[in-house]
């Protein structure tokens, strides 16, 4: 089959369609012929060296897919099934092996494009806000990073969820794009003090800058409040005040998706099939595919990506 290989770790952009051997499966595994992968930013961080695939996984980069079933294995699914899929790794290619509990359905009404774009970021909020933090009808969440990928898909599923939702972000184009999709409470981080303005208000925050804004999150989470770290796109070490978490009983949690066991991939997934696909099939939650890539041109939707500009997500066809 051929797929993206890294022809030089030293250079992110050295991504070349190459003929590599197509996986065999194992026990529980299904083979699925690609038809769409989506681009994140994890991808970029694995470009450039700084995010492995766990032990085991795939090499080559690519987090999530749509297609169809080659080789249904052991599992319940059939050939020709057209599927999506959450992965450790393996999408930029023909073909990918998948354990069979992170193979979904596609959601009712969407192509293969649209269906790629999703799978990743549905898991990842749907895990962090209600799995791990509880968000729950009446509470406020704090969403970092209001207008990008993560940040546009968990407005709508807190607002669906009956939350107050409050962003940062650091334009008017992307703060009123967050009030278009429901936010409530709008901060452009350039300006404002976001811990001054919801000092002691906040019963969940999604975070992906990390140490940067870990002060400022311990001020503005409420009593018993919830602080979930995704990302540290401002850093891993700073000073931590336990006498501020102990006084307000607060849980700060660190996740990531792709490590997870494949019993924990398969728990989320099913349960995002469960509550975020229908959110997707009456219109309570929308997503925007910015642009799609063929699967050779994966340097450029990678450029693409890291330019800053892009409003959606970005997929790559097979």
């Amino acid at each position: 089959m051929k797929a993206i290989i890294q022809q030089d770790t030293d250079n992110p952009s050295s991504l070349e369609l190459t003929e590599v051997d197509t996986p065999t499966i194992k026990k529980g595994e299904v083979l699925i012929e690609v038809k769409a992968a989506g681009v994140n930013r994890a991808d970029l961080l694995q470009a450039k060296g700084h995010y492995p695939p766990p032990e085991g996984a795939s090499e080559v980069i690519g987090l999530e897919i749509s297609g169809v079933i080659a080789d249904a294995g052991d599992s319940d699914f059939e050939q020709g099934q057209e599927v999506a899929a959450l992965l450790a790794g393996g999408g930029y290619a023909e073909y990918v092996a998948v354990p069979k509990g992170q193979v979904m359905r596609l959601p009712e009404g969407f192509s293969f494009e649209h269906a790629a774009a999703v799978v990743e970021v549905a898991c990842t909020v749907w895990s962090n806000l209600v799995m791990e933090a509880g968000l729950k009808e009446g509470q406020t969440i704090l969403i970092h990073g209001g207008g990008g990928g993560i940040g546009t898909f968990a407005i709508q599923v807190a607002k669906a969820l009956g939350a107050k939702v409050a962003v940062t972000a650091g334009s008017k184009q992307k703060l009123d794009r967050c009030r278009e999709l429901g936010a409530d409470i709008l901060i452009n981080y350039k300006e404002q003090d976001f811990a001054e303005e919801l000092k002691n208000q906040c019963d969940v925050i999604l975070d992906i800058i990390g140490a940067k804004y870990l002060k400022q999150n311990l001020k503005a989470l409420a009593k018993d409040g919830h602080l979930v770290t995704i990302g540290l796109q401002g850093g891993t070490k700073e000073d931590l005040n336990l006498g501020i978490v102990l006084a307000k009983r607060l849980t700060l949690q660190g996740t990531t998706l792709r490590s997870r066991g494949t019993q924990a991939k398969a728990e989320i997934v099913a349960a995002t099939v469960d509550n975020i696909w229908p959110m997707l099939e009456d219109g309570r939650v929308k997503h925007s595919l910015h642009a799609t890539f063929p699967l050779a041109q994966a340097a450029d939707a990678h450029e693409t990506l890291e330019s800053g500009e892009v409003t959606g997500t970005l997929v790559l066809t097979v």
